[in-house]
């Protein structure tokens, strides 16, 4: 499968390793790309990681935007400017730097998170409690989808 799945907690040790878990990286081995890409998650306080999957999807979001523009500039800025490529050492193990632990909040532990083309690496406790209140949107939109009818799309919320 080349999708990262899963969720996985770890510790980091004294040298402030951890261990990407085995299966995300034989996702980024099929993937091609040499260490981890690794930013600040726009909408959450996490990281987003992975390779060339998540590095062509932040180009595909840029290119929407007409060059020289202020948005894509901007765009651009938060998401490359902010990015880190993290090295991958001969044991599957990487170094977060103090700015990106500092930036997700983590401290001894790290979850990393599969969404499918990318990964998140969280603080544990704050992605079990955002998994809570996700879960919780996803059931009023189950609720929401079950009311309306096979194949009505759900009223967009802006």
């Amino acid at each position: 499968m080349d999708r990262f799945v899963a969720t996985y907690t770890m510790r980091l040790d004294a040298k402030g390793r951890v261990s990407i878990p085995a299966s995300f990286r034989a996702v980024l081995a099929r993937d091609g790309f040499e260490g981890l890409y690794c930013q600040p998650s726009p909408g959450h306080p996490a990281l987003d990681a992975g390779g060339n999957a998540l590095i062509q999807e932040i180009e595909a979001l840029i290119n929407r935007f007409p060059p020289y523009s202020e948005e894509r500039d901007d765009l651009a800025a938060a998401l490359y400017g902010s990015s880190e490529i993290l090295k991958i050492d001969s044991e599957g193990r990487i170094i977060l730097t103090e700015r990106l632990k500092t930036l997700a909040h983590i401290g001894e532990q790290v979850a990393f998170v599969g969404l499918g083309h990318k990964f998140q690496i969280w603080e544990p406790e704050r992605f079990y409690t955002f998994l809570e209140e996700a879960s919780e949107k996803v059931q009023a939109l189950r609720r929401q989808l079950g009311s309306k009818g096979a194949g009505e799309p759900p009223e967009a919320k802006g």
